[in-house]
């Protein structure tokens, strides 16, 4: 994937009506403070379009990136940051399952998880229900920089037994850092061009 173009084209509230776009869209998913930003700015080849909240879990907005003219990257508010209030909670849960269920583009949901430690019950519980609106997520295990190589796959299963994943659920390593993972994210991307829901 060539990345020729990118802006910030919708931002999106608790109360904003979802845009409805004709080109596919791909969303990003993941509790705050994973590294969702940094993945969402290597992707784009930028190093702050996707900017990180002074304050986690304050980000309570769906963020869509206009790519090459060709398919929208949704960035999704992060969520599980202790501090956060139960009503924003509930507001994120509202916006990421209105999301999930009224988009007409949505082509595929990463899931973000840090590579370093084991999912959490927001991580799981994230993951079901991205299963259960009908969508096969790849999980992005960020922060890849930070392990030893001879860590990576005890790493990747701990991942996949903690998230009670399929054994084709497909999990790839990412460092924002030295951008390993990122041709393999932009293949997925790719493929999703490809389709011919793409062109229509």
């Amino acid at each position: 994937m060539i990345i020729k173009n990118v802006s910030l084209e919708t931002v999106c509230g608790i109360t904003s009506k979802l845009p409805q776009n004709t080109c596919p869209e791909v969303a990003f998913a993941g509790k705050s403070n994973v590294g969702k930003s940094s993945l969402i700015n290597a992707l784009m080849k930028r190093k702050s379009l996707a900017r990180t909240s002074a304050q986690p879990g304050k980000t309570q907005t769906i963020n869509y990136y206009n790519i090459n003219g060709a398919i929208y990257f949704v960035d999704l508010p992060g969520y599980g940051y202790a501090k956060t209030s139960e009503s924003n909670r509930e507001q994120w849960g509202k916006m990421v399952e209105k999301y999930l269920h009224s988009s007409k583009q949505l082509r595929q949901v990463f899931l973000l998880v840090d590579i370093r430690h084991a999912p959490t019950e927001n991580d799981r519980i994230m993951y079901r229900w991205i299963c259960g609106s009908g969508y096969s997520p790849v999980v992005i295990a960020t922060k890849l920089d930070k392990i030893k190589r001879s860590q990576v796959q005890k790493q990747v299963e701990l991942i996949r037994g903690g998230l009670q994943a399929a054994r084709d659920t497909v999990i790839l390593p990412f460092s924002a850092e030295t951008k390993q993972g990122r041709d393999e994210i932009y293949e997925i991307l790719d493929r999703i061009l490809e389709e011919p829901q793409a062109a229509e």
